[in-house]
């Protein structure tokens, strides 16, 4: 009896695998199915640090207060010939130290970062790893001097996606546009690059975006402009976990220093 209940369970569990591998080509097929993808994440950063004739402190009665947050959403389309990606970032934050409490004054909320960044690119497929494509991407600030400056450029070439998630913008015919009351700095035609990579892995969600615009006006360098950013998101629980946002930036039409920001804490994808 035990044999025959034995050679049962084989045959069974045969079916069982033969059953699985079809399910799992289905969802294969589903997965590489053309239409829209969608996905986001963001980070909320909290410091809330208060003391009360704390002797040993160098400001025994004294309170800071951190928040800040960043969000990265995107939506992309597919299709055998035809595709769109649209992406956006934000990162904004507020800080407040007071330290003489016993003052009976109180410190305002003062604001530490703000960064607003929207694109879409249309492409056209010749092959696999090569499309013709248009990009319009746009960048400023929200929370103050909103659109001064302002970034918009706008331009036409090719895009490369050497492998799955990760795709190349070369656009030689690009249009700078500078908005804002500035009237040091001029619009422009310059070619427009673009690195993009996003991909997640053992629970970690990665992004990283390189985005740079140069001049073929040689002789005033101050249009040229890059961004590299980076953020890492480790799901703990139902899409809620640990975050981390980086980001350095050259843009002289803003300032003269290599910008920077750091963001740690709470996270929650989706």
């Amino acid at each position: 009896m035990k044999s025959e209940k034995a050679a049962q369970a084989a045959e069974i569990q045969g079916q069982l695998d033969a059953v699985n591998g079809e399910i799992a080509g289905i969802d294969a097929q589903l997965d590489a199915f053309p239409g829209w993808e969608t996905g986001a994440f963001g980070t909320i950063g909290l410091n809330f640090n208060r003391f009360t004739d704390w002797a040993k402190g160098a400001n025994p009665n004294s309170t800071s207060t951190t928040i800040s947050g960043s969000f990265n959403g995107f939506a992309n389309y597919d299709q055998p010939k035809l595709f769109w990606r649209n992406s956006g970032n934000i990162a904004i934050g507020w800080q407040k130290l007071d330290t003489d409490t016993k003052e009976g004054s109180d410190t305002d909320l003062e604001q530490v970062a703000d960064v607003f960044r929207i694109n879409s690119l249309l492409g056209y497929k010749l092959s696999d790893k090569w499309a013709v494509s248009a990009l319009a991407d746009y960048n400023t600030s929200i929370l103050s001097n909103f659109n001064d400056p302002g970034i918009l450029d706008i331009g036409v070439g090719a895009t490369w996606t050497p492998f799955e998630n990760f795709l190349v913008v070369i656009h030689p015919l690009n249009y700078h546009i500078i908005m804002g009351d500035d009237p040091a700095f001029e619009n422009a035609t310059g070619a427009k690059i673009v690195a993009d990579y996003g991909a997640t892995f053992e629970g970690i969600t990665w992004r990283t975006n390189f985005n740079t615009f140069v001049p073929y006006k040689s002789n005033d360098p101050n249009l040229g402009e890059w961004t590299w950013t980076n953020s890492f998101s480790a799901n703990v629980w139902k899409g809620i976990g640990v975050g981390i946002e980086f980001a350095f930036r050259k843009a002289d039409i803003e300032t003269t220093a290599t910008q920077n920001y750091f963001l740690l804490g709470l996270s929650y994808g989706f």
